[in-house]
């Protein structure tokens, strides 16, 4: 009978469940192409699992217990599991109601955990999965959906690479080569607006996990999280639910995804699977809890931005506590549509590359779309339009441009490749930003000097010296002397409690500090160096490179 359930063990991929497949090519209204004949697309249950065949080379099973992904055959190889554990929301829910349904050229697996709910989705003639997760509260942990990965398949050498005769460096997930290279499962390098895909491709099979949209994840589009690991015992696929490693935002609940995992005959996955790209209305019937479809969702449009430093890319972002979602701005005027957005206010930020420069709130209507007059950025929202003395670095919200700045997001600070933590900088040395580290700590490198000649008028006045940080660990931040002169110790401000400059991310809240100069501070002798001395003080934090840190945007004397 088309679409039930046989009790007898499955010994072939050539099922006779199914019967849209057989119409052809025009019943498919997913959004890639059929690869293969569908003939024998359909399910079928071998009294552990449901098993599924999407006709295209691809067969993977459910079990029927706890809604773990047991299997994936693709053609003819199984690419699923390593140290005996499944695929699988967070590590496994459980006891679990499984249920699977047929319609037409879609099999729909759905897992109910508590108030968890969990669903595998597969289209007739399409290598893909297609998963989504509904996390209505705190009540069953869910951060996360791995796709766990045979060992020796796509064995590489990349950051979020190792193996455990590594030397261990911090916490047991960040390990250190022979060569004094460092690896760990969070060196991915990337920013989630950075990619669409993460995975691995060899020997003519690519294996990716395709994100979703991210609008019930949590850190707006420049946070950096978990994608993947690979070791000697095997890899995995992340789609993370909610990361809390440097978070800045409080967790969103509801329906994330859909997110894909995707076969391939080893390129890229189509760009049609993409987010912002992928579009589902053959799940709009489906019975998804909390599923909105394209009729149900608006848009935010802005006709351009003007008070841009055209040097820099801008985004703009929304977000409320229920979704976030983000678009580039086009870098001739500033255009932007973001799309798909769930009906709600939101709070708009313009962002010069990671520094927010203009807020505003927008509403947005189902199946409408908001336009937004040119957004002027006033002048003084942006801290480089201040007329300054000196500035290290341009203000972006970003240490990009400081020493081993590039490196940090996928290396740890102690890799041989890091230049020196500690020297100091000379003003018109042309070689300031460089020079500078991009993070300092009181274990490794407070106390860096910054030496600076000033002329009589400047030297007669009092002014504002600024230093602008992206994140700080365990409440580090910067203390400043000038000359015999010291500041007081600023109040920290908010920031996320965990690791974060020695786990790939800068990505906290920025913030600017203040420190009012009085002239009695500078030398008056115009031919010799005033001396600017930051620490970084705090009480908190453990040693070394987990002693109390931050990390550093720009810094500038204000005229």
């Amino acid at each position: 009978m088309p679409g039930s359930a046989s009790n007898r063990p499955v010994r072939r991929r050539a099922f006779v469940l199914g019967t849209a497949a057989a119409a052809g090519s025009a019943a498919l209204a997913g959004p890639l192409a059929r690869t293969a004949s569908a003939a024998a697309f359909g399910y079928s249950d071998d009294g552990t699992n449901y098993v599924v065949d999407t006709g295209a080379g691809l067969v993977f099973k459910v079990n029927k217990s706890n809604g773990d992904l047991t299997s994936l055959v693709y053609k003819g190889t199984e690419y699923q599991g390593y140290g005996g554990m499944n695929s699988h929301v967070e590590s496994g829910l459980g006891a679990s109601t499984v249920t699977i349904r047929q319609s037409g050229t879609t099999i729909l697996i759905s897992v109910t955990h508590g108030t968890l709910k969990h669903y595998y989705a597969a289209r007739s003639g399409e290598n893909n999965i297609y998963l989504w997760t509904h996390r209505a509260d705190t009540s069953v942990a869910s951060s996360r959906y791995i796709v766990r990965v045979k060992k020796g398949l796509f064995l590489n050498d990349e950051p979020d690479s190792y193996t455990y005769t590594n030397s261990t460096v911090e916490a047991s997930d960040v390990f250190a080569k022979s060569d004094g290279q460092t690896r760990s499962k969070h060196y991915s390098k990337l920013r989630v607006m950075d990619y669409s895909h993460i995975g691995w491709s060899a020997n003519g099979v690519g294996l990716w996990m395709v994100r979703s949209n991210h609008e019930k994840a949590a850190g707006g589009p420049f946070y950096r999280s978990l994608l993947r690991h690979q070791s000697a015992d095997g890899g995995g696929l992340y789609e993370i639910l909610h990361y809390a490693q440097n978070q800045t935002e409080n967790e969103r609940f509801g329906l994330q995804g859909p997110y894909v995992i995707a076969f391939t005959d080893g390129g890229a996955p189509s760009s049609s699977l993409f987010p912002g790209t992928l579009t589902t209305s053959w799940a709009d019937s489906l019975g998804i809890s909390g599923y909105v479809g394209a009729s149900g969702r608006g848009r935010v449009a802005g006709v351009g931005i003007t008070g841009r430093n055209t040097a820099h890319p801008y985004t703009v972002a929304l977000a409320n506590p229920a979704a976030q979602y983000w678009g580039s701005a086009r870098s001739s005027d500033g255009y932007f549509s973001i799309g798909g957005v769930l009906p709600g206010t939101y709070t708009l930020t313009v962002f010069k590359n990671e520094l927010g420069v203009y807020t505003t709130s927008v509403t947005v209507t189902a199946g409408g779309t908001t336009t937004l007059n040119s957004i002027a950025v006033p002048s003084t929202n942006d801290p480089s339009n201040a007329s300054a003395i000196w500035r290290i670095n341009d203000w972006t919200g970003t240490p990009a441009g400081f020493k081993n700045a590039d490196l940090m997001t996928y290396a740890h600070p102690s890799d041989v490749r890091a230049a020196a933590w500690t020297g100091n900088v000379v003003i018109g040395s042309g070689s300031e930003t460089s020079a500078f580290p991009c993070y300092l700590w009181k274990d490794v490198n407070s106390g860096l000097l910054v030496y600076f000649k000033l002329t009589a008028a400047q030297a007669a006045a009092a002014h504002t010296l600024r230093i602008g940080v992206t994140t700080a660990y365990a409440n580090g931040r910067p203390q400043i002397a000038v000359n015999s002169w010291t500041s007081a110790i600023p109040s920290p401000p908010t920031q996320p409690s965990t690791r974060s400059l020695t786990n790939g991310s800068y990505r906290g809240n920025n913030h600017t500090f203040t420190y009012s100069v009085p002239a009695t501070a500078w030398l008056t002798d115009t031919g010799q160096y005033n001396v600017l001395k930051i620490d970084v003080v705090s009480g908190s934090g453990a040693a070394g490179y987990l002693s109390a840190g931050t990390s550093i945007d720009a810094i500038d004397l204000l005229a």
